[in-house]
């Protein structure tokens, strides 16, 4: 569930999707009142609406409300604001002791006499199974299938008091071995461009999916505008819990793409070379935010790619905003109507939806690239982020 909040600014309204009602925290609504928004980047609106929804007067005030506002005027602004994802996205390997940490706090809630089963996430938490894979068998049409089952009995009593977890605490989901890496997972099945939750008034509500993840490649979800990245164990541990995740009011560097991939030339092409750009213009600690006419020319995966390899440039995230290519892959990879209805609905309500009609956001900063001119590239595997 998420709290109704103070909402003082009464930006709460409805929208229809896929014959069903949903509310939202409008940013034309708060609009009124902070003043113009419409060309605030699109990953900003993102952390406006979030401090839109959790507004309490306390951990966020009409004060942070405004400095959002307000950054447009310099394009940079100091202040810290109390930021809630609505998820959060962990891989085996650092996502284990979190389990056994809420497993510890229910053995000691128990000991005091108090209801264990109150110890649950906040969020919802996946963990996905992806660290585990040897190779022991290769070559043949069985190959698969005995890794797996090697897999299982090396790590039998792990993957046991995972399958407890799962069972025992809600909001918390296990994806089992032989799925897929978490990236991959989180891409094509647990994202959903716009997540929605229950609200303590039992109203459905509509916001825009957000996490943080265990692993600094949680970026590569930004290529499906899907605002995340890469924490430590103790950080996403609290975001678990539902405490907020303390950051600046980002700066943010808009990088604009024209032009397509001449034929041959891969998405490790681009990516290469829009690294090198952006490690030598400097965006350690800032958002990048990718727009113009380009985007059309790039698949999800070219985004991904793109956005996966924010690590590399430094970036805190390398974010693509949510277009009719967003859809498509939605619905390539099963999403349900409904839903990809909702995301096409939500977002051009909330002025988060980019199309050429769309106002060019402010940034901090801008870099140019038109794809035409990217050559082949190669890296090495110790520095690849060396072109």
């Amino acid at each position: 569930m998420i709290p109704t909040g103070q909402d003082s600014l009464n930006t709460r309204s409805t929208l229809e999707a896929g014959g069903k009602s949903y509310a939202y925290y409008s940013l034309a609504k708060a609009a009124e009142a902070l003043g113009d928004v419409s060309r605030l980047p699109f990953s900003m609106k993102v952390l406006l609406e979030n401090l839109l929804r959790f507004e309490d007067g306390v951990t966020v005030t009409r004060d942070d409300l405004q400095c959002m506002v307000d950054w447009l005027k310099e394009r940079r602004i100091n202040r810290e604001i109390q930021y809630r994802p609505a998820r959060v996205l962990m891989q085996d390997f650092t996502g284990v002791p979190c389990v056994v940490d809420l497993a510890a706090m229910r053995d000691a809630i128990t000991r005091l006499g108090g209801d264990a089963a109150k110890i649950n996430p906040q969020v919802p938490v996946h963990l996905v199974i992806d660290h585990s894979v040897m190779v022991d068998e290769f070559g043949t049409p069985k190959a698969f299938e005995k890794n797996v089952e090697l897999e299982y009995q090396r790590n039998s009593e792990r993957y046991e008091f995972l399958k407890w977890g799962s069972q025992a605490f809600d909001n918390f989901q296990v994806v089992p071995p032989g799925t897929g890496i978490c990236h991959q997972v989180n891409l094509e099945h647990i994202a959903q461009a716009v997540w929605t939750s229950t609200d303590q008034a039992g109203e459905e509500v509509a916001y825009p999916d957000t996490l943080v993840g265990t692993d600094s490649h949680t970026t590569m979800v930004n290529g499906l505008g899907v605002l995340g990245w890469g924490v430590g164990g103790i950080e996403a541990e609290a975001a678990m819990l539902g405490q907020p995740v303390s950051m600046l009011i980002p700066e943010v560097v808009g990088f604009r793409l024209t032009g397509a991939l001449a034929e041959g030339i891969t998405a490790t092409d681009l990516v290469l070379t829009v690294t090198q750009m952006l490690r030598e213009k400097g965006v350690v600690g800032r958002f990048v935010e990718f727009v113009g006419p380009g985007l059309d020319a790039l698949s999800l995966g070219d985004r991904a790619t793109i956005a996966n390899m924010a690590p590399e440039y430094g970036a805190t995230c390398g974010f693509f905003p949510i277009d009719d290519g967003t859809l498509h892959y939605l619905r390539l990879t099963g999403r349900d109507d409904g839903r990809i209805e909702l995301v096409r609905a939500y977002c051009q309500a909330q002025g988060m939806w980019h199309d050429a009609d769309s106002p060019e956001p402010i940034f901090t900063d801008t870099l140019e690239l038109d794809m035409s001119t990217v050559k082949p590239s190669l890296a090495g595997p110790k520095r690849p982020q060396d072109r």
